[in-house]
């Protein structure tokens, strides 16, 4: 190892000179102590090291020495259901070394290097293998199979092979690379966190996320392998829409990075998902979970670490063909340590104080998500997943995940899904953070205090946040939901938005002054509001609606339009029409199970009976 020494400490910056032969973003330990930091500038002799852990007590003289390897994380078997540091240390492993207060400069392994797991071995002696092929299958837990693949940069043919229990560090076997050299295979793999992970290409995004918040899939929808920003002030539930997300959505895995948020929301995550059961296989949640918890009381520095180590993990378990949803919360706090950094490095500073290349950092990290064809050939028989096969007979509009190969279909398909959260100072949505990640995203969930402090969740703002896949998903929900589904979507958000006009005028000469029309359209408005976007994720009836359930909703809720106009034309009184007692009815709809929706027809036929003129007998307005 090459060794230096330090020249000057300013916080987590840390110069040192005599690591020559040193690169960008290799890893160091710095100090006695062998603290964990990162070379991310070089000017001629000297190196300035971002430290992931506290510098308290370093000073010029001590030492630094150099590993000449960039810093990497370990993907393999015994990563679900783990809780990591933002440089991927098990937390439950270093605690037992330290107590619940960690000391510094202590290491662990990310992969438990004792536990047993058994292998079972797809390919066969003399196969030819590519970067990418399925050599053999890991029983994870009960949700998930691992596919084990030939590491990228590596093709060749098998010269030994064979199922068996092993740990990460043993060889499963040996491949002979057409070169002639020899490569042991085995179960764990090792990526640097700054580099993307290779795939053959990109390819359009088609199916949907679905989330079970009926405002997200139906009004503001994300797809697997899209990106999305829930930018939003203090207390309007950014932190409680990304829970719902990661509990509900029908990705396979789930990677949950605490970004810099407070202890106590990373302690929900802790407390809630060993408890909570996954709607599609029936196990704990933390079954398909991977977390990172770099709460904000931790080294500011370690925040960047932590977003490329999260986003590395779901690349590696894109590449086995699973679905992923990455979570980040909150990119703001990653945009402070920038600034800091950037300020002790003394940069340029662009607006707000924040670097010039706020932009492009951000830029390059919601760009590794994507929908792509994976290295490596189809999925061998057998390797289909617990939760993939519950998948595929779920309700709501769940297809076959996109991992899961036919004979026909020779390649491939796996997506990262990424949802970053940004807290602005205040909730200005014109500070940079939130503007710079605006361009690169395409879903945009505006959170509002004032919703929040009504009570009404999800807190999205359904007048300022927008989607720009409803192009892409309305073949989708044509073929799985109903050929007139995004027509309804559409009708209501015109009905909304012309609410948003005529509440002005109600506010200055009364809802009396507005036409009768406009007076049935403000009705229908509150109660998409409340019956539909309205949603309790504290409610097992709530929480969750499948795309079915949130269709039937929608005909419900126009249907009450349509012949509320009609029986209002016809000569009812509007106030008859408003009292009718299928209104309860509406506003109780959401609460029907998925095995009442035959109750939803019995909601219409009240209305078609209920909501008639004064001409019609036997009706009651």
């Amino acid at each position: 190892m090459e060794q230096g020494r330090i020249v000057k400490v300013a916080g987590p910056l840390v110069v040192a000179e005599g690591l020559g032969r040193s690169r960008m973003y290799d890893l160091v330990r710095v100090g006695k102590e062998g603290l964990m930091g990162e070379i991310i500038e070089m000017r001629g002799a000297r190196c300035s090291i971002q430290v992931y852990e506290e510098t308290e007590g370093l000073g010029p003289g001590d030492p630094v020495e150099s590993t000449g390897a960039p810093l990497s994380v370990e993907l393999g078997p015994g990563m679900l259901g783990a809780v990591y540091d933002g440089v991927q240390r098990p937390l439950d492993v270093l605690e037992v070394q330290t107590g619940s207060f960690l000391a510094r400069g202590i290491s662990a392994p990310g992969l438990d290097r004792e536990k047993p797991w058994m292998f079972h071995a797809t390919a066969k002696v003399g196969d030819h293998v590519a970067s990418g092929d399925v050599v053999g299958l890991v029983q994870e837990n009960e949700v998930i199979t691992l596919r084990i693949t030939v590491p990228p940069d590596v093709s060749g043919r098998i010269e030994n092979i064979e199922s068996g229990t092993y740990t990460v560090e043993n060889p499963v076997g040996t491949l002979v690379a057409d070169d002639g050299t020899k490569h042991d295979l085995l179960m764990m793999q090792t990526w640097p966190i700054r580099i993307a992970r290779p795939y053959k290409r990109k390819v359009s995004v088609e199916e949907p996320l679905v989330t079970g918040t009926r405002i997200i899939d139906t009004f503001f929808p994300l797809m697997k392998g899209g990106v999305a920003c829930i930018p939003g002030p203090f207390g309007a539930g950014k932190t409680v829409t990304q829970h719902q997300i990661a509990k509900w959505s029908n990705a396979e895995v789930v990677v949950f990075i605490g970004c810099g948020e407070r202890g106590n929301e990373m302690t929900d995550v802790l407390m809630e998902f060993p408890d909570l059961v996954d709607p599609y296989s029936g196990e704990p949640l933390m079954k398909r979970t991977v977390l990172v918890a770099n709460t904000s009381n931790m080294p500011v520095a370690a925040r960047e670490a932590s977003v490329y180590t999260g986003i590395t993990m779901a690349e590696y378990f894109r590449d086995m063909g699973f679905n992923v949803v990455l979570q980040a919360d909150s990119t703001s706090r990653w945009a402070e340590a920038m600034r800091e950094i950037s300020g002790r490095l003394e940069e340029m500073p662009g607006e707000e104080g924040f670097p010039a290349y706020l932009g492009t950092k951000l830029a390059a990290f919601y760009e590794r998500a994507g929908k792509v064809i994976t290295l490596g050939g189809p999925l061998p028989a057998g390797s289909v997943s617990v939760e993939e096969a519950a998948a595929e007979k779920a309700v709501g509009g769940i297809s076959e995940p996109a991992g899961h190969a036919t004979e026909e279909q020779r390649d491939r398909f796996g997506s990262v899904s990424v949802v970053g959260s940004v807290s602005p100072p205040g909730g200005d949505l014109s500070e940079p953070v939130v503007q710079n990640t605006l361009r690169v995203v395409k879903v945009f969930w505006a959170l509002e205090d004032r919703l929040a402090y009504e009570r009404h969740f999800p807190a999205i703002n359904w007048l300022v946040s927008y989607s720009l896949y409803l192009d892409k998903i309305s073949p989708y929900w044509r073929e799985h939901v109903d050929t007139e589904f995004r027509a309804r979507r559409d009708h209501c958000m015109e009905i909304l938005q012309r609410e948003s006009e005529l509440v002005e005028i109600a506010r200055l000469v009364g809802v009396e002054a507005l036409s009768s029309e406009e007076q049935i359209l403000m009705e229908t408005a509150k109660s998409i509001r409340e019956d539909f976007l309205q949603q309790n994720a504290f409610r097992d009836d709530d929480q969750f609606t499948s795309l079915a359930k949130q269709d039937q909703l929608l005909r419900t809720i126009l249907l009450f339009h349509e012949k509320a106009l009609a029986a209002h034309a016809a000569g009812g009184s509007l106030a008859d029409i408003f009292s009718a007692p299928v209104r309860e009815r509406i506003a109780r709809a959401k609460y029907l199970t998925e095995d009442k929706m035959a109750e939803f027809a019995d909601i219409a036929s009240d209305i078609e009976t209920q909501l008639v003129g004064d001409g019609d007998e036997g009706g009651e307005a």
